[in-house]
């Protein structure tokens, strides 16, 4: 049996030979200035078969090529699209937070009386990662008139103070720190103290006397001695309080008023001079 090969070698064979009959008769034709409609039809009958295969492969692979470029532009304009989206996305995203950010400093600036002292907004931009450490970095330094032992805090309160700081940046030194102290009195009793960091989550309130009336809930302030902490700003609350006959002093805990966990934007405190204050006349 021929195989497949040979089939298909006969078949462009004939193909061949009927292209080849049908232009010498066309040529015939033209040379003697007449049409023969007898050969035309014969011409015509014999390639319409193979035309009509021809013109729908033709039209078949059209169709294919016009549909993979259709579904090429398709996913050419998907990926565009997904690309616009996350772009709107990150920037609705980044609208948002600016908003958030924009309240948060409008209430911590609102809640403190900048009468009193000068103050510059600072970010939060860093942590300490050490667990015998506490500290946060800020965003700015020296170049926005920032210096060490300047007092920091939030609207809540005390959250410490400045122990380095460079032209853009600078340290803070947290009051849960255990290298930390406050001077310190009780709001309702005016009984002085030191308030010192325990490297944890509290502070401990140290130097009140055995026979101070201290109770829990009572509120800590900054006395203003140090020459850190101005007078007056908010330190925490007292959360315990033990009291031994043996000993001299009491053990209170205090827990600072400020989320110190959560910090991100926060104020300092910045040195009061004379030419900074406002005298107001009796009128």
């Amino acid at each position: 049996m021929p195989n497949r090969r040979t089939k298909g070698k006969n078949l462009l064979i004939i193909l061949a030979g009927i292209v080849l009959v049908s232009l010498m008769l066309m040529t015939i034709n033209i040379r003697h200035g007449k049409s023969n409609l007898f050969f035309e039809s014969v011409v015509v009958r014999a390639f319409s078969p193979v035309q009509s295969l021809f013109t729908n492969a033709v039209d078949s692979i059209s169709d294919v090529f016009d549909h993979y470029f259709f579904l090429v532009g398709v996913s050419r304009e998907n990926e565009r699209l997904l690309l616009e989206i996350d772009r709107l996305s990150r920037a609705t995203n980044e609208l948002l937070e600016k908003n958030k950010q924009r309240e948060r400093i409008e209430k911590l600036i609102g809640n403190v009386d900048q009468k009193e002292r000068p103050l510059v907004t600072a970010e939060v931009i860093g942590r300490d990662a050490t667990q015998w450490s506490k500290m946060v970095f800020i965003n700015k330094g020296t170049n926005d008139k920032i210096e060490e032992n300047l007092a920091v805090m939030t609207d809540a309160g005390i959250i410490g103070h400045i122990i380095h700081a460079s032209a853009g940046t600078s340290k803070v030194l947290l009051i849960t720190d255990s290298r930390s102290a406050v001077d310190s009195l009780f709001q309702e009793t005016r009984e002085p103290g030191v308030t010192v960091g325990t490297g944890k989550d509290v502070c401990e309130m140290k130097f009140v006397p055995i026979e101070a009336n201290v109770k829990t809930g009572d509120r800590v302030l900054s006395s203003g001695l140090g020459g850190v902490f101005p007078k007056g700003l908010v330190v925490g609350r007292v959360v315990d309080v033990v009291k031994k006959k043996q000993e001299l002093f009491q053990h209170i805990t205090v827990t600072p008023s400020a989320d110190l966990s959560r910090l991100e934007e926060v104020l300092v405190v910045l040195p009061v001079k004379e030419n900074d204050l406002v005298v107001e006349e009796d009128s």
